[in-house]
């Protein structure tokens, strides 16, 4: 049966037990509620971030092969999203070096020390102390514990593991913008080798205005002026044609450099765009947005800042720090294992704050206001993915009606140019008036091509806003 005595001593060990394992000052962290910045027509609740959700391969959605060649390219050669892993790793390892501190460090420390006394050491003892040879021979274990009553060494770990987390969210948001400039700019690159067969074809077309008009000006049908006129849109057309080449050689080596190579090494196969446009099923669910990554990142920087303020005040309480060693010390080394060699000892110590001149409640505050920060970070990140989403949706509808307008236009000018040539053909009109419709047609094709372009890039947007493709 149990003393008195053995049961107070029993229940100041469970007090012990549970004030270690439960103690944490600091305020324990919840996760943002960001309902009332959610627009009436999406559903928002309490964040729970799913970047890490599997997007797959969503670039598919735009059917071209070429495309997904790049893509993976980019995602296995890209040099910025290997910093960004290699980010990822420091920030993993930060956060196993804050658990380590959770536990007692342990060092073997075995040593050798061989000495000779003075003979003539400083004493006040009027006797002669002869001077001898020592060996010491020690195989000591060193233990150094801080016993974690206020929770600052868990507090810690908190916060490098929520750093950890938005590390990983911060590379996923690396990959997310890089898959996706990769297909915004290779569907630049395609519409303008589109623009640039329809230019030099333009370029033709303004070469042979300027042989028949100097034809004719030379037999005297035209003036000078016309033929000028002629050759001023040709050098006008060559100029455009200039233009858009250079604009095709920075999309190049844009996409070179996001594929991780140099221009020079890299190659684009040939071919038009069989890039189809984004359909966008109806009533996307806000919760798309939670695997957005730089809402993770947001969010996981805010429990960061949060367990940081409870860091910050355990600085107010003692802290308790326990040392020790134990092991064999002996003169000699035959004898460094006998049980008379061995020794320990143990040294607990308190270390209580008494003036610091307000460094802790400057730290305190400086972890309060980084909170209060990162909070509206993360509102202000909440509030952008929804506005991005909403210029993407608006895009995408306004980009269709502007395709199928300027399809109707294309439509109607490829018609006037038909007739242009049957009239040329059957000797009812001339070689200007075909020409010039010509010309009219081949424009329009360009407006056209271009639309479709941004109508792509748009959609293109819209699944970067929304974190990445969608299911059915």
């Amino acid at each position: 049966m149990e003393t008195k005595q053995a049961k107070l001593r029993n229940a100041w060990r469970r007090a012990l037990v549970l004030l270690l394992g439960s103690c944490a000052v600091g305020p324990d962290y919840e996760k943002p509620d960001a309902a009332d910045l959610t627009p009436r027509q999406w559903r928002w609740k309490v964040a729970e971030p799913c970047d890490a959700a599997p997007k797959g391969e969503w670039w598919t959605v735009f059917n071209d092969p070429a495309l997904d060649r790049l893509e993976a390219a980019a995602v296995a050669s890209n040099q910025t999203l290997r910093a960004a892993a290699a980010r990822v790793d420091a920030a993993r390892a930060a956060a196993g070096l804050a658990r380590s501190r959770l536990f007692p460090s342990i060092s073997l420390d075995p040593a050798y020390r061989r000495e000779r006394t003075s003979g003539n050491p400083p004493t006040p003892i009027p006797f002669d102390i002869p001077s001898e040879r020592i060996d010491t021979f020690s195989f000591p274990l060193d233990l150094q514990y801080e016993i974690d009553l206020w929770g600052r060494v868990r507090r810690s770990r908190e916060a490098a593991l929520a750093e950890a987390d938005a590390g990983v969210a911060d590379y996923r948001n690396v990959l997310l913008t890089l898959t996706a400039d990769v297909a915004v700019n290779y569907i630049l690159l395609r519409s303008l080798d589109a623009e640039a067969a329809l230019c030099r074809r333009a370029v033709e077309l303004h070469a042979d205005s300027v042989r028949v008009l100097e034809a004719q000006r030379a037999a005297g049908a035209v003036s000078e002026i016309e033929a000028a006129r002629a050759k001023a849109e040709l050098g006008s057309a060559e100029a455009e044609l200039a233009e858009i080449v250079r604009q095709r050689e920075e999309a190049f080596n844009a996409l070179a450099l996001l594929c991780g190579s140099a221009p020079g090494s890299f190659q684009v196969p040939g071919g038009p765009m069989a890039a189809a446009a984004v359909a966008v099923p109806a009533g996307l669910p806000s919760s798309l947005l939670e695997r957005r990554p730089d809402i993770a990142a947001a969010e996981r920087n805010l429990a960061a800042w949060n367990a940081r303020i409870g860091v910050a005040k355990a600085a107010y309480y003692p802290a308790v720090r326990l040392t020790g060693q134990a092991g064999y010390l002996s003169a000699e080394a035959k004898s460094l294992f006998d049980a008379d060699s061995h020794v320990w000892s143990i040294a607990p110590s308190v270390s209580m704050p008494l003036f610091d001149a307000g460094r802790t409640a400057a730290e305190v505050e400086q972890a309060e206001a980084g909170y209060r920060e990162a909070l509206a970070g993360y509102r202000q990140t909440v509030l952008a993915a929804f506005k991005e989403v909403e210029d993407a949706l608006a895009g995408i509808a306004l980009r269709g009606q502007e395709v199928a307008a300027q399809t109707e236009a294309l439509a109607a000018a490829a018609r006037i140019a038909g007739l242009a040539r049957a009239r040329h053909e059957a000797g009812a009109g001339t070689y200007l008036e075909f020409t010039d419709a010509e010309r009219s047609r081949l424009r329009h094709e360009r407006v056209h091509i271009r639309l479709n372009a941004r109508r792509l890039s748009t959609g293109v947007l819209l699944v970067k806003a929304l974190g990445g493709g969608w299911g059915p």
